[in-house]
């Protein structure tokens, strides 16, 4: 008699359990927080998401169908958002964040992936036929590797979808992306209603982990993620290009300074880079930190990272210094976004927290 993995009915139980209401969620684990118009929206684990319409000081716990922890949300509009975490699911609202439903989990995801790796076998396939005896040989070794990540894709889709999305970048209620752990890439033209699985379209064949996508000045899309990887797109994700990095090490955010095709990628031990030609050529900015950098926001010549161990680095002169600050209850800071005057709202180990310019709790 076969037995179902217990994996899978663990997996399988979060993606159709609620989140649970309570009213300690602004205070456990938050890993990213975002605007929808005014109104702040943070999401965590346990499926928790929450939203706030007075910068921070108080808090709502949102309708999520799901109880898996989320890592990233983006908003294309003032009411449509989305939200991406474990278990490959994707979570959309149309109300501005104060309810959810599910939209992609992991098993459509990896079926997806598979439709798409088929092809490319079927396509290797034609070119290993028609090739001069020559080169035949280097493209039936290539081909041999579509075959052996075809097997593992259906073996991680017999356990169920454990692979994690890590990131959402939505342009408008229609046109956006997600992506994540073990090269997972995914792009939708209709607000999420299909996907399409967008990795051909990167220069990943070890398939790394995607870790963080945003839009520059300009307009161009810079992605950062495992194995100092940096692909940038000028029409909006339609094709991409690798950029050679001076860092072989995990890259965990990307944001820009607010200048056209100016970037700063951060990551693993304080590493921070920067260029001013869409990561063409990169120079290492020294902040004095060696905390592990997880997000940023930039307004105007301010830049803010934070990091864990409780670190804000900020900047008030578009990044060219910078300025560390290490919280008093050195909890991991995952993310952050700039509130009223100069104060900031940071998200991390600690939950929602508003602090001051430099970091500092105002509470």
């Amino acid at each position: 008699m076969a037995c179902a993995s217990p994996v899978a009915f663990a997996i399988a139980d979060v993606l159709e359990t609620p989140a649970r209401p309570t009213e300690l969620a602004p205070d456990n684990l938050l890993n990213d927080v975002e605007r929808a118009g005014d109104r702040l929206v943070a999401v965590g684990e346990r499926g928790h998401i929450i939203y706030s319409d007075d910068d921070g000081a108080s808090w709502t716990q949102a309708e999520v169908p799901v109880s898996v922890t989320l890592t990233g949300v983006d908003f294309g509009s003032e009411t449509h958002g989305w939200a991406v975490g474990h278990s490959g699911v994707v979570l959309h609202s149309d109300d501005a964040g104060e309810s959810w439903s599910v939209q992609l989990t992991g098993v459509r995801a990896a079926e997806l992936a598979i439709e798409s790796q088929k092809e490319a076998i079927a396509a290797m396939e034609e070119r290993v036929e028609t090739a001069p005896e020559d080169e035949k040989s280097d493209l039936e070794w290539a081909l041999d590797d579509l075959y052996f990540t075809l097997e593992n894709m259906e073996a991680d889709l017999d356990v169920g979808p454990v692979n994690p999305f890590l990131d959402v970048w939505f342009e408008n209620q229609d046109h956006g992306f997600a992506l994540g752990a073990y090269g997972l890439f995914f792009r939708t033209q209709d607000g999420g209603e299909s996907w399409q699985d967008w990795s051909p379209k990167l220069d990943n064949p070890q398939k790394f982990h995607l870790n963080a996508l945003t839009q520059i000045g300009g307009g161009a899309l810079v992605m950062v993620g495992e194995a100092g990887q940096i692909h940038v797109s000028v029409d909006l994700g339609e094709t991409w290009e690798r950029r050679e990095s001076p860092y072989p090490g995990s890259l965990f955010g990307v944001v820009g300074t607010g200048r056209v095709n100016e970037v700063l990628a951060f990551g693993l031990r304080g590493t921070l880079m920067f260029s001013s030609d869409l990561g063409k050529s990169w120079s290492m900015v020294t902040t004095g930190s060696t905390a592990t950098l997880n997000d940023g926001a930039s307004q105007k010549d301010r830049i803010i990272l934070v990091g864990n161990g409780g670190a804000v680095l900020t900047s008030g002169n578009g990044g060219d210094t910078f300025r560390e600050y290490l919280r008093d209850d050195r909890q991991g800071v995952m993310s952050v976004v700039p509130v009223s005057g100069t104060d900031l709202l940071l998200v991390g180990e600690g939950g929602a927290q508003k602090a001051d310019a430099k970091g500092k709790n105002l509470q």
